[in-house]
């Protein structure tokens, strides 16, 4: 994800997220680089490569990306948070749903949530799946 940091300068971090009902999701600490830039500058970019091949015979890559542009909030209402740390607990660890609500609980107060408002999305596919999929 990318902010704009200090002295205006673009900052990016990577970050777990969830994709759920047309917007990101993702989680952090309640202090720090990331969330004082979202609190001074609300307007982030989000990039995910989905998939990379190398192909070392032909010097490329079979290649599958997104962008995203929008806007990022804190979540402070707690059934919206509640929402977002469930879509990453169900994303990165479905088969510990039990033990992912207990996690949750116990983290709760610790835990700060964000939700990125979706306003513009672009992609880029390499040309060879555009046409192993048209075939």
């Amino acid at each position: 994800m990318g902010v704009t940091g200090d002295d205006d300068y673009p900052y990016t971090v990577p970050v777990s997220f969830a994709y759920k009902d047309g917007k990101l999701f993702f989680h952090g600490a309640k202090e720090g680089h990331k969330i004082d830039s979202i609190k001074r500058n609300d307007k982030v970019t989000f990039c995910v490569i989905e998939k990379d091949e190398v192909i070392q015979k032909t010097f490329t890559t079979h290649f599958r990306s997104v962008s995203v542009f929008g806007r990022a909030r804190i979540l402070t209402e707690d059934d919206e948070k509640r929402n977002a740390i469930e879509s990453l607990v169900k994303k990165y660890s479905p088969d510990y749903s039990e033990e992912g609500q207990r996690e949750i609980e116990s983290e709760w107060n610790r835990v700060c949530l964000f939700e990125v408002i979706i306003e513009h999305i672009t992609g880029k596919v390499a040309i060879e799946i555009v046409n192993n999929t048209q075939n």
